[in-house]
């Protein structure tokens, strides 16, 4: 995302944005947050109301429809959702996550002909890379495309798939050449939409995360058009696939810092209604130092996603700001949604305190786009190329 896009954002436009966003959030998610996930129902009219938001178009290019937001901007918005119900914001990034990579290395008719549909959300895709054998080791992926004239034949399985079951297509990482060394020189992505041979096998059980489409895929024979090979040339997967991380870690932090605050708020009113020994227990001096280090740890968050956003949007490397980012504030993510069950006690594990729901959601986070462990890795090592002695 270039400074110039960053530019036409000015502080009202952005305040009158995140103002509709806020006023979105209390009328429409907040009520019916609770319910939707206990029951692991999809929310179809907030997929609506999002296309009417512009959600599906934030981070596309204002030339092909899109609201063209910077990353810093799309941040925040991220934590405001995130902050009231987690869940909802995986409908439009891993769509966003898509779209970024046609725009950033589709061919021209790919970006023309997909990025003004998905931007308005009349189409909705998803990121299919995760392999039952295959999560973090993308390379050890087998889902093998053969090309057969002017077509291609996809024979494999994908795993955890969000948007796959109500969306209408994915990018989807597989092998050109299986045989090729190093592995990751055989790998390419198709734009694959919907079709004969594109089965949904399964909607997977989620302990957290629910209401959102994440399904078992099967591919059979599955045909799809040379066309539509991303960029148009076989072998750049991998690097594709690379491409789009920076973004999508600044996203997962963005949503670990809303599981951060939307659990620091319950704790913060709890602790002031909740009265043990004739006091409100936030008087209680161990209340208060759990309420003071999980504020501090939200605004930390904060302030890294932000750094690793707008060093995305310059257009510099931000591997290592974003991998900050995510490992940090997903944790906290984690941690302030188990301090705040030891805030709320016993009532903490009822389904009629919404904190129970944060605490589930809280350790995806820490797992999904890079582990947290391996997010520490790529920290150390670009630490020590960036300070080569």
């Amino acid at each position: 995302m270039s400074n110039e896009t960053n530019a036409q954002w000015s502080a009202e436009d952005e305040q009158a944005l995140l103002d509709t966003i806020d006023g979105w959030i209390e009328k429409s998610v907040a009520p019916i947050a609770r319910e939707y996930d206990l029951a692991d129902k999809y929310p179809h009219e907030l997929v609506e109301e999002m296309k009417e938001l512009g959600l599906f178009g934030a981070t596309i290019s204002q030339e092909y429809g899109g609201l063209g937001l910077p990353a810093s901007i799309y941040a925040k918005i991220v934590i405001r959702i995130s902050a009231v119900w987690m869940a909802p914001t995986g409908i439009f990034n891993s769509h966003l996550i898509m779209a970024s990579a046609i725009e950033r290395a589709g061919t021209e008719e790919q970006k023309r002909h997909y990025l003004p549909l998905m931007a308005t959300g009349e189409l909705r895709g998803g990121i299919g890379l995760t392999e039952p054998n295959a999560g973090t080791d993308l390379q050890a992926i087998r889902t093998v495309a053969k090309r057969e004239g002017d077509h291609y034949v996809i024979n494999g399985a994908k795993t955890w798939i969000t948007n796959s079951l109500h969306g209408d297509m994915i990018l989807l990482l597989v092998k050109t050449d299986p045989d090729s060394q190093p592995r990751y020189k055989g790998m390419s992505m198709f734009i694959a939409e919907k079709g004969d041979g594109f089965i949904v096998a399964n909607k997977m059980k989620k302990s957290g995360y629910r209401a959102i489409d994440t399904c078992e895929l099967v591919f059979e024979d599955y045909k799809v058009p040379a066309s539509r090979l991303l960029g148009g040339v076989e072998g750049q997967g991998f690097k594709q696939t690379l491409g789009g991380l920076e973004l999508g870690r600044i996203n997962v932090a963005a949503r670990g810092a809303g599981i951060a605050e939307g659990a620091l708020r319950l704790s913060v009113r709890y602790a002031q209604e909740r009265r043990t020994f004739g006091v409100p227990i936030a008087e209680h001096q161990a209340i208060q130092l759990k309420l003071g280090e999980m504020a501090s740890k939200v605004e930390a968050s904060k302030l890294l996603i932000e750094s690793a956003a707008k060093a995305f949007d310059k257009g510099e490397r931000c591997d290592m700001e974003a991998g900050m980012a995510k490992y940090f504030a997903t944790e906290t993510g984690a941690y302030c949604a188990q301090e705040g069950m030891r805030i709320f006690g016993g009532y903490s594990y009822s389904t009629e305190y919404e904190i129970e729901r944060f605490h589930r959601d809280a350790m995806l986070m820490c797992i999904g786009e890079g582990t947290n462990e391996m997010q520490k890795i790529i920290i150390a090592k670009q630490l020590v190329a960036r300070n080569a002695i």
